[in-house]
């Protein structure tokens, strides 16, 4: 969803180097979904293979998490697992809009305008099971760890990290503050380009931290009060917030009210909006399900393995695979490590 505050606060922006040797624990549908946008052909339509499957999202984590594997760095990937009941009215809005996208996808096709065409292929962007499937047949081979989560994969990132087990999540939402995640890496890109969300041209970019330290210092709220920001400026279990309130506006309601968030949800007029109680959200984003049932071992790269997936199975050029690995491989010797030791 995208916790819309991040224009009231002030990253810290860094090098990808400081990242060296850092433990990221990624909400992979994320970063898929950043894949699926951003990767396509001249006239919008997905990478595909001889078959017809979709292979944008493999492209892009193959080359992504190969790249800053040079730097030494381990990931856990987190997996979304039971969506909560709040979240479907968000599924079913998404779809709605990607219905809209694909209609005016085919009506830019008839008149050939391929920018056009570009940008409404990107917002159709659906990640489905087998793309899932094969996105974990990638990481399991690039050795690094899988964890499914109970309900939301964004919510068990920021548990992972909060526990010690990761020093970051990688994200682009700053939804994880919600979940309590005490470090939020974005803009880790190789390229220092990052496609701007709605449109069809890249932005420079530069990684950035927030902590959330920080943001409640900076903001002088709660844990509590944070999540009832999220609410009013909108979260995936309550679409689009409150109309006419943002985030400057959502915080004043808070600094108002302090904790009586009856009275303050009374005054942003939450029941001409929804149909159901501000609690339920709030209860459901500070006791979503995670789990504590995970292992993480990080595994030597499996070139076999990552051949068979790429190029085997869906036609990749046996020789770019290769050297990318062999680039890894150059990487991790020039810090006098071999391959094989680089867990």
């Amino acid at each position: 969803m995208g916790l819309a505050i991040t224009d009231i606060l002030t990253p810290e922006k860094i090098e990808i180097e400081d990242l060296k040797n850092k433990v990221l624990a990624v909400d992979t549908y994320n970063l898929l979904y950043q894949f699926l946008s951003s990767i396509r052909q001249r006239d919008g339509s997905y990478l595909t293979d001889s078959k017809g499957r979709v292979t944008s999202h493999l492209t892009g984590l193959f080359n992504r998490i190969t790249r800053l594997m040079t730097y030494n760095m381990k990931f856990i990937f987190c997996f979304d697992g039971e969506v909560p009941e709040l979240k479907e009215q968000e599924r079913e809005r998404r779809k709605e809009l990607k219905i809209e996208a694909q209609k005016k996808f085919k009506e830019a096709e008839k008149k050939e305008d391929l920018e056009e065409m570009k940008k409404y292929a990107a917002r159709t962007s659906r990640l489905m099971p087998e793309m899932i499937e094969d996105a974990k047949e990638l990481i399991n081979a690039l050795g690094h760890c899988i964890v499914m989560a109970p309900s939301e994969g964004e919510a068990q990132a920021s548990y992972i990290v909060k526990k010690g087990d990761a020093d970051y999540v990688l994200s682009q939402d700053a939804d994880c503050f919600m979940f309590q995640a005490p470090k939020l890496v974005k803009n880790l890109t190789i390229s220092g380009k990052r496609k701007k969300p709605g449109a069809i041209v890249y932005e420079e970019v530069q990684p950035e931290v927030i902590e959330l330290k920080h943001v409640l210092k900076e903001l002088k709220i709660d844990q509590d009060q944070l999540i009832i920001l999220g609410i009013l400026v909108g979260t995936d279990y309550n679409v689009g917030g409150i109309k006419g309130i943002g985030p400057k506006k959502a915080l004043g309601l808070i600094k108002k009210y302090k904790h009586d968030y009856d009275k303050l949800f009374k005054e942003a007029k939450w029941s001409e909006f929804f149909d159901f109680s501000w609690k339920d959200v709030f209860n459901l984003i500070k006791h979503m399900k995670v789990t504590d049932k995970y292992k993480l071992k990080w595994e030597r790269i499996d070139k076999e393995k990552v051949i068979k997936v790429l190029v085997e199975e869906h036609d990749f050029s046996k020789g770019r695979v290769e050297k990318s690995l062999e680039r890894l491989e150059e990487s991790k010797d020039k810090n006098q490590k071999g391959l094989g030791d680089f867990f």
